[in-house]
C-alpha cells in the first residue's frame, strides 16, 4: 500500500493525478487531498500516515516549499508545475522529483520507480524501514542552496554566496557577497544543523560564518578571537570566545 496526500488547487489537474495514479499502482491510497499552504500546513502538522506527498509548486495564498518548512514535515515529495525556475528550491524541500505539467503517465511512473529504488537501497543498507532511511537521506543531504526572503519574494540562495548569518531581535539574517541582507524563517540552530560543517562554523550564539570569507583573525581582550570579513561592505564586529576559540582555530586549519 502506498500512502499518499496530493496538494493541488486546479481541480482538473488533481482529476488528472488521481487518474494517472490509479493506472500506474492499484494500492495508491489517498490519505488527503489538499489545495492552500495554509490547508496542508494545518493537516500536515498534526497526526497523518503518508509515504509520498505529489504537491504543486504554485498555490493560491503562496508557494508550496512554504508547507515544508513551517510543517516540519519529512515526507518525500514529488512536486508538479508548470514552471522549471524552482527546481534548486524543490530539491532543498523534501524533492525527490520535479515534474512540468501537463503531466503524463509515464513521467509519474518514473517518479514513483526513482521513490522505489531509493526505498530499496536503504532498505538493503542498514536494518532501519527503508521509508525512515529515505527521510534521513533528504533531510541530511549536502545543502546547496538556502531559501531566504526579501520582502514577498522567496529566494534560492546559493551556499557558495553566504558570507555570514546572524540572529537580530529574534530574527535570521543571511548576508550575501554583495552585502545584501535577506530573512531566513529557520533558526541559527537549525541552519547550524543543516549546513555543511567543513565550510560554515557557528563562532558564537549569534553569528555563523563561511570560512571561504573569513579573510583573518587576530587575538582579542587577550584570550578571545576577533574575526575580519573579506567582504568590506560588511561591517559586523564578530568575537569568539576563549572557549570557542580552539575549535575555530581547528577548523581554520583542517580547511
Amino acid at each position: 500500500m502506498l500512502n499518499a496526500i496530493l496538494i493541488e488547487d486546479e481541480k482538473p489537474a488533481m482529476e488528472v493525478l488521481v487518474n494517472v495514479l490509479s493506472q500506474i499502482r492499484t494500492d495508491v491510497n489517498i490519505k488527503a487531498r489538499l489545495s492552500s499552504v495554509r490547508e496542508s500546513i494545518e493537516y500536515l502538522s498534526g497526526r497523518h500516515e503518508a509515504d509520498i506527498i505529489f504537491s504543486d509548486v504554485q498555490l493560491p495564498d503562496g508557494l508550496a516549499f512554504d508547507i515544508f518548512s513551517q510543517s516540519g514535515v519529512t515526507i518525500p515529495v514529488i512536486f508538479i508545475t508548470g514552471y522549471d525556475d524552482y527546481i534548486m528550491m524543490a530539491f532543498e524541500n523534501n524533492g525527490i522529483d520535479y515534474l512540468l505539467k501537463p503531466i503524463d503517465k509515464s513521467c509519474v511512473e518514473k517518479a514513483l520507480i526513482k521513490y522505489n529504488k531509493l526505498q530499496e537501497h536503504f532498505s538493503h543498507t542498514t536494518a532501519q524501514l527503508p521509508v525512515e532511511n529515505l527521510i534521513k537521506f533528504i533531510n541530511h543531504r549536502k545543502k546547496s542552496r538556502l531559501l531566504v526572503k526579501k520582502g514577498m519574494e522567496n529566494i534560492a540562495l546559493r551556499l557558495e554566496d553566504v558570507v555570514l548569518i546572524y540572529t537580530q531581535n529574534k530574527l535570521v539574517y543571511v548576508i550575501d557577497q554583495f552585502a545584501k541582507k535577506y530573512i531566513s524563517d529557520k533558526t541559527l540552530s537549525e541552519l547550524e544543523e543543516e549546513l555543511d560543517k567543513t565550510i560554515f562554523f557557528r563562532v558564537n550564539r549569534q553569528y555563523i560564518v563561511n570560512i571561504n570569507y573569513v579573510k583573518s583573525f587576530k587575538a582579542f581582550e587577550k584570550v578571545k578571537l576577533l574575526i575580519d570579513i573579506s567582504v568590506p561592505e560588511i561591517n559586523h564586529s564578530i568575537i569568539i570566545s576563549q572557549e570557542t576559540a580552539p575549535a575555530f582555530r581547528k577548523w581554520m586549519h583542517e580547511a
